[in-house]
């Protein structure tokens, strides 16, 4: 299986201007060629293959004064933007025809200077290289410096080097493994995503939501204050766009290790997992939606999903309209629905005081399959008022009310 690691660069300048050479370069060959494919859909001819292109925008465009520049980058970085955009039409066209799952994929469109994302991607034929000093060489860029957070398995095939919107350069290798197990264990768990918690589980746990975005709200103002006084076009609106770029991805960086964090204790720690299939769309509609978008349930999910089937363990997602909130988890009775602020609520038929949450979780499971239990959960027994015909106690066959001896 192919697995995707990503490490820190640390280009300096002469690196980071050649970077951008390649970055747009990339981007003029992809426009160029999409250029030409709209023009042949247009006029009611056959796109042309990527031999034509690469021809075309690369080999013929290099000979043209006003494009010699293209010469000033590995030839690699541009066949694999043509490459790209084939992939991405290949993509949208099985879109259309509905033989691709997944969300609908749009129609290619043309790549800006100014998009908050640049990439280019390098493959063995453009003889990069790790060094013996822990660099990563690349052609007609030099030795980069990487923050190695842990070794490769094995030789990666390609080498995609990224800048995103806060100005940091990433370089993202894919690496051929072999798909690897967690020994079994017994437990099985349910889990309830919510707002005020941000996880809820079957055997009683509760998981805070530790809210990054509300948390840096403050923070996020005061730079997106100084960023609207900034003139338009002037070097200090740069920076201070970079500014508030920043601020979103330590947000966004928190979110997305607290979500690694937990996904995996939980794919170690249980062999099977039930979740409920939310629609986060919807709910991100409401006047909830910060919170919403805060929680970032879609992440952690998706994390769910392909560490367990990397690891060999089951995840099921049970439909949004599952009652798990209006049945009763001891008993199985349906209660009926109940407002949000309703957080405990005792089951008229067994008299078990229930946990919401936790109810819910354990009903996740249960309606997965799972042999959930709420052995610790926050339910317990109360009295019940008894049925008239019940009241009193019964001694040598003579009733007798309770708490008075039969004269």
């Amino acid at each position: 299986m192919q697995l995707r690691y990503r490490f820190r660069l640390y280009p300096n300048g002469p690196q980071q201007a050649a970077l951008a050479r390649a970055f747009g370069c990339a981007r003029v060959v992809f426009n160029d060629a999409l250029r030409i494919r709209k023009d042949a859909h247009e006029a009611g001819k056959p796109y042309p293959k990527i031999g034509d292109l690469s021809k075309q925008v690369i080999t013929e465009a290099k000979k043209a004064p006003e494009r010699t520049w293209l010469g000033e980058v590995s030839a690699v970085v541009l066949q694999q933007s043509l490459r790209d955009l084939d992939t991405a039409y290949s993509n949208f066209f099985a879109s259309l025809k509905g033989t691709r799952k997944g969300p609908k994929i749009a129609e290619p469109r043309f790549k800006s200077k100014r998009d908050q994302r640049q990439s280019v991607r390098f493959t063995a034929n453009a003889r990069w290289s790790i060094t013996a000093g822990g660099y990563l060489r690349l052609p007609k860029i030099g030795e980069v410096r990487v923050k190695w957070s842990r070794t490769l398995p094995s030789t990666p095939a390609t080498v995609t080097v990224l800048k995103d919107a806060a100005g940091r350069y990433f370089c993202s290798f894919v690496v051929e493994t072999a798909p690897g197990t967690l020994p079994p264990v017994a437990p099985e768990v349910g889990i309830d995503l919510d707002l005020g918690h941000f996880a809820v589980l079957s055997d009683g746990t509760k998981i805070d939501s530790p809210r990054f975005l509300r948390r840096a709200e403050k923070r996020l103002k005061r730079v997106q204050q100084a960023l609207s006084r900034k003139a338009k076009g002037s070097k200090n609106k740069e920076k201070a766009r970079l500014r508030v770029a920043r601020t979103h991805a330590r947000v966004a960086d928190a979110r997305r290790e607290f979500h690694h964090q937990l996904s995996t204790k939980l794919i170690r720690e249980n062999q099977a997992i039930a979740v409920e299939d939310l629609a986060v769309k919807g709910l991100a509609r409401t006047r909830l939606a910060k919170s919403v978008h805060d929680a970032g349930w879609s992440q952690f999910v998706t994390m769910l999903e392909y560490k367990a089937s990397r690891y060999g363990r089951t995840l099921v997602r049970i439909g949004r309209f599952e009652p798990t909130s209006q049945v009763c988890s001891a008993c199985g009775v349906k209660d009926g629905p109940k407002p949000l602020h309703v957080r405990e609520w005792t089951c008229q038929a067994c008299g078990t005081v229930l946990d919401r949450d936790i109810n819910a979780a354990v009903n996740i499971g249960r309606a997965a399959g799972l042999a959930v239990t709420a052995c610790r959960a926050q339910v317990r027994p109360v009295p019940v008022p008894a049925q008239r015909g019940e009241a009193g106690t019964h001694r040598d066959g003579q009733p007798t009310v309770v708490g008075i001896t039969s004269l």
